[in-house]
């Protein structure tokens, strides 16, 4: 009898589902952010629009490893972990520069730490642990 892949738990579904939602809204926030830099005084236009950037390509970014947290790539799931400490830099940028998306940021904040407690709390977690790493096609 063959041996099944465990199933994927619901705090994993969750996390493919807050991944997805994070990166969207980081890249309409970095958006909406880099469109902002035409209200900012002059000396700002520059910090405005590279935190806008940044929060676009982390946002994206984000947005391409969620099948890879579906499937339980532990490398997803550091990635992961990366994007959004960077994000939470740039979310921390955002409120000290801009007045305008602090409400925003805090959001943003919220949903990335909730993110990071879901796929390293233990449901999750032993989810990641029991994928086995893909053999490597050139060792005999």
């Amino acid at each position: 009898m063959h041996a099944s892949a465990p199933r994927r738990p619901i705090v994993v579904l969750l996390a493919v589902i807050l991944v997805a939602l994070n990166g969207a809204l980081n890249t309409a926030l970095g958006v909406l952010l880099l469109l902002s830099r035409y209200d900012v005084a002059a000396d700002d236009v520059l910090p405005v629009s590279l935190v806008g950037i940044g929060i676009i390509l982390f946002g994206l970014l984000t947005l391409a490893i969620a099948s890879g947290i579906a499937r339980g790539s532990r490398l997803s799931r550091l990635l992961l972990t990366v994007y959004l400490a960077i994000q939470l830099v740039l979310h921390g940028i955002t409120i000290a520069t801009s007045d305008a998306w602090d409400a925003a940021s805090i959001v943003q904040i919220v949903l990335q730490v909730a993110l990071v407690v879901v796929v390293w709390a233990p449901p999750g977690s032993r989810y990641f642990a029991s994928r086995a790493p893909a053999p490597d096609p050139y060792l005999p």
